[in-house]
């Protein structure tokens, strides 16, 4: 599988990251079943967060012991130092591990929480204090909305390692600055600034609650995914060809080998098509809606 530079951290990751919730989904002996899977795949970049319910867990078995083979990005949701701090450490706790290679402020999505995060006693003095400990090697940031707010952080965070935002061709066939990732793309790539895309695989969104109970959809995504083979390879190519350094793999496990197989045969996509399945999608629902930032 291609590999690709993640900005100035000196690492390449694969153009695939395995999104780790898609764990969450499993008995552990499925868990350690897709693991080997995603390895043999040549997948070399996991991605991990405490609110995926089970999912370090699930991991920790198999990334012990494949620990060289395997860059790990986690995520925090808290914004002031203490909460950072014991999260980390439940974290690495969870997984069994005494230090992750990215660790990333999760979901930014207001002005508030960035004043927050940069100020005295915020969540990045205690992820500075992790690495000057050796429990983190990398700084990221990832946001499932404003693309301004992101342009910001890049601004105010100096040694930002990463961020990972939504791209897909429906986002980027919408006009205005709330979808403007392409300017995030252009800055991180200024800044030597590593860029992980989610959201590739988003459809729409599901059907309202009462027509469609949760329990009742065929995927455990956020959002209602594209699934035949075809379209997932047309997407992932998409994605990748925006300039991305890797692509992350969609939360439902059921996905994940369709997805792989996508990036195991990526070799670009010219602009024609491109802007062909931007013209196709451009009047869909945007698959970020409002509703699902965390």
């Amino acid at each position: 599988m291609q590999t690709r530079p993640l900005g100035k951290t000196g690492h390449d990751s694969t153009v695939a990251t395995f999104g780790a919730i898609a764990l969450n989904w499993l008995e552990q002996e499925g868990a350690n079943q897709m693991v080997e899977f995603v390895l043999d795949r040549g997948v070399n970049h996991f991605d991990v967060a405490p609110e995926y319910g089970d999912a370090e867990l699930k991991l920790g078995p198999k990334l012990r012991q494949h620990r060289e083979e395997i860059f790990l990005g986690c995520k925090t949701q808290k914004r002031d130092y203490e909460g950072a701090a014991r999260k980390l450490d439940q974290s690495l706790n969870r997984l069994g591990t005494d230090h992750v290679e990215l660790y990333q402020i999760h979901g930014l999505e207001y002005e508030s929480e960035l004043d927050e995060i940069t100020g005295k006693g915020g969540a990045l003095e205690a992820i500075r204090d992790a690495q000057s400990d050796g429990k983190v090697d990398h700084l990221g940031l990832t946001s499932h909305g404003d693309p301004q707010l992101i342009l910001e952080a890049i601004e105010r965070i100096d040694d930002l390692d990463s961020l990972m935002f939504p791209m897909n061709p429906v986002v980027a066939g919408k006009d205005g600055d709330e979808y403007d990732y392409e300017a995030v793309l252009d800055r991180a790539e200024e800044e030597g600034i590593g860029t992980l895309g989610i959201k590739a695989f988003a459809g729409g969104s599901w059907p309202p609650t009462d027509e469609l109970p949760e329990e009742d959809r065929p995927y455990a995504n956020w959002y209602q995914p594209v699934d035949d083979p075809e379209e997932i390879r047309e997407r992932f190519d998409f994605a990748a060809a925006q300039g991305l350094t890797s692509v992350i793999t969609p939360g439902d496990p059921k996905l994940v080998a369709m997805v792989l197989d996508a990036a195991g045969r990526f070799d670009g996509m010219d602009e024609a098509a491109q802007r062909s399945l931007v013209e196709q999608v451009r009047h869909d629902d945007s698959p970020v809606p409002e509703q699902l930032h965390h």
